[in-house]
């Protein structure tokens, strides 16, 4: 088990490089598939990944995606209420095929799957993107992996015993440590390709803790949901790991935060 998980985790990094650092639309086409894929599992959850309100699920992810690449929503907020009353359509024309829940899960798939996870393109496009967008990936595996190091071997007092009985708070602090620690090497690293000063390092690495403290939250919360419907994994398509929202939950999280901070930062001159 451990050798697989190894081997599809390599994969998986190696994957992660070659589309990030390709960027363009290249990195877009493969945000929009994963989102997909990851809609799916989630609506698998709840028995309507193969239903037509997933179909208007996996439709509205697409339009987004098609927004990114050439802009031609008027307004975020039609978009929203267009998605919302389509399928507050479907949900009265069809009843009672479809619970509330169902529907709202849809809703709810297109926003925290797809558009969450397309600031990973966001970022990359953004001014010193190219850079940026390291950073989510800082905050989410790379908090992780530290905590998980830290918790194993100083670990005593429980973060969420019911949710995650194997987290701890010692093991929570020492990602967040490891976080900082993280970005301010990288930042260290490529201070002068990026033109930044030392106290913009600095802000870099305090961005990343902040990632870093969202991204527990968005592991935590993908657990919470298999455990409500009790399963153990959203699928099986990597390997030792689960689906992609196994893999991916933190990061989903995480892209958000780094990209508007990060972007919050450039727009008020104060950062990069």
């Amino acid at each position: 088990m451990f050798k697989t998980r190894l081997i599809s985790g390599i994969v998986l990094v190696a994957a992660a490089l070659a589309l990030v650092i390709t960027g363009g639309e290249v990195l877009l086409a493969a945000s929009c598939i994963i989102s997909l894929i990851g809609m799916y599992e989630l609506y698998r959850v709840f028995k309507i990944e193969r239903t037509a309100a997933a179909g208007i699920g996996y439709a509205a992810a697409i339009l987004y995606y098609l927004d990114l690449y050439r802009p031609w929503l008027p307004q975020e907020m039609l978009y929203v209420l267009a998605l919302l009353t389509v399928l507050l359509a479907v949900y009265v024309f069809a009843y009672p095929k479809y619970h509330a829940s169902q529907i709202l899960a849809v809703f709810f798939g297109v926003f925290y799957v797809a558009a969450m996870l397309s600031c990973v393109y966001q970022a990359r496009e953004m001014a010193q993107g190219a850079y940026i967008v390291w950073l989510i990936f800082i905050c989410s595996w790379g908090c992780d992996t530290c905590a998980y190091c830290v918790g194993v071997r100083f670990g005593k007092h429980k973060m969420s015993p019911v949710l995650s009985p194997k987290k701890s708070v010692e093991g929570a602090v020492g990602g967040l440590v490891g976080t900082f620690l993280l970005a301010l090497l990288y930042g260290t690293a490529f201070q002068a390709q990026m033109g930044i000063t030392r106290a913009q390092v600095l802000v870099m690495a305090a961005i990343s803790t902040v990632g870093g403290m969202v991204s527990m939250i968005g592991d935590l919360a993908a657990s919470a949901i298999k455990r409500n419907y009790e399963i153990k994994d959203y699928g099986t398509l990597i390997p030792g790991h689960g689906g992609i929202l196994d893999r991916f939950d933190s990061v989903i999280f995480t892209a958000p935060v780094i990209f508007y901070l990060a972007n919050y930062i450039l727009m008020e001159g104060a950062g990069f």
